[in-house]
């Protein structure tokens, strides 16, 4: 985690003189935060080469329409239609996706959780879809959401998922799975949802510095993002492999048809101290949708959590 990185000298930093104008043209060739969210306490400590975030995804040749709001979401929860994977983890990631689509985007830096009518309001929604969904949710990830929806016909939405193009292409599964933003729940349009993705880095050990510096440099360029990364299975963090028509092409529009939400990605905490609370927070919220939990308590512990999360 980036935060523990920057603090305990676990790697070196890629901002120095003679990679500044790569790194210039890497920022503005990020989808999104990506690039950025590897950048803290004034140096960037890594390189997206892999963007990604919570969307939602379809199969096409089943499904007549995509929800466009909660209630329709509700409906083809009813008809046992919908998987969403929420093993802890993934329980977190789409609680935060939901709660700053419908309210300000949480500010950590508040060193506050998110307010307690928010909070309850999301954890109440996921519920309202969990009781209508088969157990193995909970404990779910996103590819074994994928794997079963691209294998079987009886499930063809799943309203929260971090994307994997592969999936959209072609030849990879049985069937192909289409992806697309999230449910735009308050008219803001598909934001908030957690940003994820992939950084190469390199090691403050390592003996063989400026080889890698270069070597991660190449892999998080256009040229190698839209060419030789993509064509291996790789699922670019570049904005200009992002729109390449022939690679939206071979993979369904993947990547034209989740940007929005990608554009509109949320950073999660980054400090020292909240990769504990990530894990804490999954599983209070994993533990509340398979329970019978009072909701304000829930709210109480996931407020306290993360307020302890800044002491170190």
């Amino acid at each position: 985690h980036v935060g523990e990185v920057a603090v305990n000298g676990l790697l070196d930093y890629f901002d120095k003189p003679q990679y500044l104008d790569q790194l210039s043209k890497l920022k503005k060739e990020s989808v999104g935060n990506s690039h950025q969210s590897y950048f803290i306490n004034d140096h960037q400590w890594a390189l997206a080469i892999d963007a990604a975030t919570q969307v939602s995804v379809f199969r096409k040749d089943l499904i007549n329409f995509l929800p466009s709001s909660w209630n329709e979401l509700v409906e083809l929860a009813k008809n046992n239609k919908i998987l969403w994977p929420l093993k802890p983890i993934h329980a977190i990631s789409s609680f935060y996706s939901i709660c700053n689509n419908i309210d300000n985007p949480f500010n950590p830096d508040l060193k506050e959780f998110i307010n307690k009518k928010t909070t309850i309001r999301t954890l109440m929604m996921m519920k309202e879809i969990v009781k209508y969904l088969p157990n193995e949710c909970l404990q779910m990830d996103p590819i074994q959401a994928c794997e079963y929806m691209a294998e079987n016909n009886d499930i063809f939405y799943c309203p929260y998922i971090y994307g994997f193009s592969n999936y959209s292409r072609y030849g990879f599964k049985k069937n192909v799975l289409l992806f697309s933003n999230v449910i735009d729940l308050e008219g803001n349009g598909p934001v908030g949802t957690q940003l994820g993705g992939t950084g190469i880095a390199v090691s403050k050990a390592s003996s063989f510095k400026e080889e890698a510096f270069e070597y991660a440099l190449w892999v998080a360029s256009s040229d190698c993002q839209k060419n030789i990364y993509y064509k291996n299975g790789g699922q670019p963090g570049n904005a200009v492999a992002w729109e390449n028509e022939i690679i939206n092409k071979e993979t369904n529009n993947f990547f034209s048809g989740t940007r929005d939400t990608l554009e509109g990605a949320w950073v999660r905490p980054r400090h020292n101290g909240y990769m504990k609370f990530q894990d804490l927070g999954g599983d209070i919220i994993n533990d509340f949708l398979k329970n019978n939990l009072n909701e304000e308590d829930i709210y109480d512990k996931l407020n306290y959590e993360f307020k302890k999360s800044f002491v170190q």
